[in-house]
Formats: structure tokens, C-alpha cells, sequence
């Protein structure tokens, strides 16, 4: 039985974008290095994108805590709520909530680049010039989009919990210290390393997705824009699926 137009679209693209992986780790660790636009990656890509995701961790965390005195103060277990907010910050909605904001900016930046580079055959012309274009454009910008995403991960979680502190101040009056110890007291290794991990694969999906869909972009300056809005689509999505295949992960191995 033929497969349906729309089916047979998204296996060919999986399959694109499989072997597109599979480049770059058959490339990433030979010479030449590109060490300086690895760097100049790092700072486009994580030091440029702190400010929204620390605005973002930082109202994240001050409205989660809001949001959940009300119901604690019901059940009566209100002095709970650094506990509870910092343990639900740090093991899952800071890594997706930052990871869905770098895939909005991060993906979105890249492919648009990438695509209009490809478009304006600037990509090509790499290529007749004997250097090695996917080295340069593709394996700097996935490395470091994988380096840079746990480390505004990290920022995003203190950054959020120091809302959080506000947020509980709000109605109440708890001391920094005593609002830490609330909340490392509570966190284990289980809980900071899954975060930790899963962070890295979250990097690589934004990466790797941006870059294909920008080093794949057609049809001119519409298909820039389609690479664009179809690299943070794909990208989002995959931070949900890694996270799922995450959370069983972590069960399997009896770290929840």
C-alpha cells in the first residue's frame, strides 16, 4: 500500500536529517578546527540570548510561586513551597521552558542564516573555493549549541529560584538563606542530573534541526523564511519528545 504524500514527506525528511546528523558526527572531531567561529558561536548564541532567558527565568519563577501559594496555604503546607517550587524548577520546567526559548530564538537565527546563505549561493561558492562549508557553518554552530544551552540552563534555574524567593516574600517574610536551605535540603543528585544531561540533547536538537533546515533552504527568500519558522517547530518538538524519552529513562533507572 503507498504511503500518503504527508507520511512519505516526513520519512524522507527524518531520513535527510538523519543522515544530515550523521555528517556531522563523521566531521565534528577531524582537523581542521574552527576554533575561532566555535567561539564567536558561543558568544552569539549563549551571551546574546541570556538576557531573554533570564527575564524569562526570572518571571517564570516569580509566577509559579504565585501561583501555587493559594493551594498550598488550602492544604496547610505553605512553609513547603521553596521546597516544592525549587524541585519543579530544577528538574524539569527550567531545562523545557529554557530550551523551548533558545529553540525560538537560537533555531530561528540559524536557519534563517543558514538559508540565506544557501539561497544566495554564498554556501557554494564556499564549496568551490576548497574550503569545507559544513565544517564551518554547520559543526561550529551545533558544538556550540550543545556547550551553551546546559550553561544558560544552569543561569535560568538560579535566576528562577531567585524569583521564586521574591515570589514567597510576596505574602510572607523568609530569609535567602533559610529559602535555600529549603530547597537544596530537598534536591538530590537524581534530580540535578537528568536535568543536566537531558540539557545537552536539547543543544543538539536545536542545533542540528537549525542547521538543516537552513543548509536545505529553496525557493529564495520565502523558503528562507519557511526554514526559519520550520526549524523552531521541529526543534520544539523534539524538546518534548527527548524529555519524554528522558523522564522514562530515568524511571528505568530508578532516579526518580
Amino acid at each position: 500500500m503507498a504511503l500518503s504524500k504527508p507520511m512519505g514527506k516526513f520519512l524522507t525528511e527524518t531520513g535527510e536529517l538523519s543522515r544530515f546528523a550523521g555528517r556531522f558526527f563523521a566531521q565534528w572531531y577531524k582537523p581542521r578546527y574552527e576554533l575561532g567561529e566555535f567561539l564567536r558561536q558561543c558568544f552569539i548564541i549563549g551571551y546574546r540570548s541570556l538576557p531573554l532567558v533570564g527575564l524569562t527565568a526570572f518571571i517564570m519563577g516569580l509566577v509559579l510561586t504565585m501561583q501555587l501559594r493559594p493551594s498550598m496555604v488550602e492544604y496547610g503546607v505553605e512553609s513547603q513551597l521553596p521546597a516544592i517550587v525549587g524541585i519543579a524548577i530544577v528538574r524539569e520546567i527550567g531545562p523545557v521552558i529554557t530550551a523551548l526559548i533558545f529553540a525560538g530564538k537560537i533555531g530561528s537565527s540559524i536557519g534563517a542564516e543558514l538559508g540565506s546563505m544557501k539561497v544566495t549561493e554564498q554556501i557554494d561558492a564556499m564549496e568551490v573555493s576548497g574550503t569545507n562549508p559544513f565544517k564551518y557553518l554547520v559543526v561550529s554552530r551545533v558544538l556550540a549549541s550543545v556547550f551553551m544551552l546546559p550553561v544558560l540552563i544552569m543561569l535560568s534555574d538560579a535566576i528562577s529560584l531567585y524569583g521564586a524567593w521574591i515570589g514567597v516574600n510576596i505574602h510572607s517574610t523568609t530569609s535567602f538563606a533559610l529559602f535555600w536551605t529549603q530547597v537544596f535540603n530537598i534536591l538530590s543528585f537524581s534530580d540535578v542530573l537528568p536535568a543536566f544531561v537531558k540539557s545537552f540533547f536539547f543543544g543538539f536538537a536545536v542545533g542540528i534541526i537549525g542547521c538543516f533546515k537552513g543548509y536545505n533552504s529553496s525557493k529564495g527568500t520565502e523558503g528562507v523564511g519557511q526554514s526559519a519558522n520550520s526549524a523552531v517547530v521541529v526543534s520544539s518538538i523534539m524538546i518534548f519528545v527527548i524529555d519524554l524519552l528522558a523522564v522514562q529513562v530515568t524511571e528505568l533507572l530508578g532516579l526518580n
